[in-house]
């Protein structure tokens, strides 16, 4: 066997302590270029408008380019599955939202398993749900709506964005807690689904803020009650569990999620520039003009908070008996 000199084992030594440096090294010095946040819908929804706040935001502090790119297509999984397969050094990010909580329990496949695939970094966005009414409808109340339900099944129908998301499922936990029987109609997004509404060709609507906020103060619909807090542009309006539906929880959000594989320190990195962003005065005004409120989360608090949502709508779907979709 052939002789190993000390300078040699000095010098192996030094070079593995040299790469064991590195990688802390690198996370340290995060972001080391810019910072791609991908948005899996199109540009103008409420989930691009806290990621391009929220972008603005982590440039400024960072000093490092933050760009919004907007990948959408196949329910939002197009966009996951880019972020999946990318590097997983925290310099490509998602920005998630209730649709990749559903999916599990709705698609009959997925290109990834969403709570082993990703990291979770943090809350972004709680987008509240609205229960609105046509005008004509005579009801004024969550008590009222439950009792003319249920002296009318069948004959009552809301509108949705479509199936699956939230503006659906809120209205089937609806059903599902209160025994009630109404027809639902999807739509290709909430704009259609409130004209639907608008024009009396669905009763109700499970509306998300920002859709619901421009009509309520107009006075074109009814707003009988919101989930999970009030808001402040339309503080009148009770929660639902003040209205008559104790228990009742259903809202639509966003958050941020990274490759799985990507360090710790990482992660934390991007959590307290996410938490910095949410908490400054002038993101919670512009959150507000939309109707969403800042979702301020650690790691693991957002963890459990997607783990809750995808068991919580998987219930909701089995209840339901909504169709798997291919």
């Amino acid at each position: 066997m052939p002789s190993i000199s000390r300078r040699s084992v000095l010098a192996s030594t030094g070079a593995l302590a040299a790469a064991s440096i590195l990688p802390a090294r690198a996370q340290s010095d995060f972001p080391t270029k810019r910072v791609t946040l991908i948005v899996p819908f199109p540009p103008g929804g409420p989930v691009d408008l806290t990621a391009r706040q929220i972008g603005q935001k982590i440039s400024e502090y960072w000093n490092q380019a933050v760009i919004i790119e907007n990948r959408p297509g196949a329910d939002a999984v197009i966009g996951a599955q880019a972020v999946q397969r990318a590097e997983p050094d925290g310099h490509t990010l998602l920005i998630c939202a209730i649709h990749h909580s559903v999916h599990p329990s709705l698609k009959a496949s997925l290109p990834y398993n969403f709570l082993q695939d990703f990291v979770p970094v943090s809350g972004a966005g709680i987008f509240p749900i609205i229960v609105c009414a046509h005008p004509s409808l005579p009801v004024n109340n969550i008590r009222e709506l439950i009792a003319y339900a249920k002296a009318n099944p069948g004959k009552l129908s809301y509108g949705s964005a479509g199936v699956g998301g939230g503006t659906h499922l809120s209205g089937e936990l609806f059903k599902s807690m209160t025994g009630t029987d109404m027809l639902h109609v999807a739509h290709r997004g909430s704009a259609p689904a409130m004209n639907s509404l608008l024009g009396n060709h669905v009763q109700l609507m499970f509306s998300d803020g920002p859709t619901a906020v421009p009509q309520v103060e107009a006075k074109t619909v009814k707003a009988l009650g919101i989930s999970p807090a009030r808001l402040s542009l339309l503080p009148d309006i009770p929660t639902m569990e003040e209205a008559g539906l104790p228990g009742y929880s259903a809202h639509s959000w966003s958050g941020v999620v990274a490759p799985k594989g990507t360090p710790a320190a990482v992660v934390e990195k991007i959590n307290a520039a996410m938490v910095r962003a949410l908490k400054e005065q002038d993101t919670i005004d512009r959150f507000g003009k939309f109707g969403a409120q800042p979702a301020v989360q650690t790691p693991a608090e957002f963890g459990q908070f997607l783990k809750a949502e995808t068991e919580k709508w998987a219930r909701v779907i089995r209840e339901a008996n909504i169709p798997t979709q291919q």
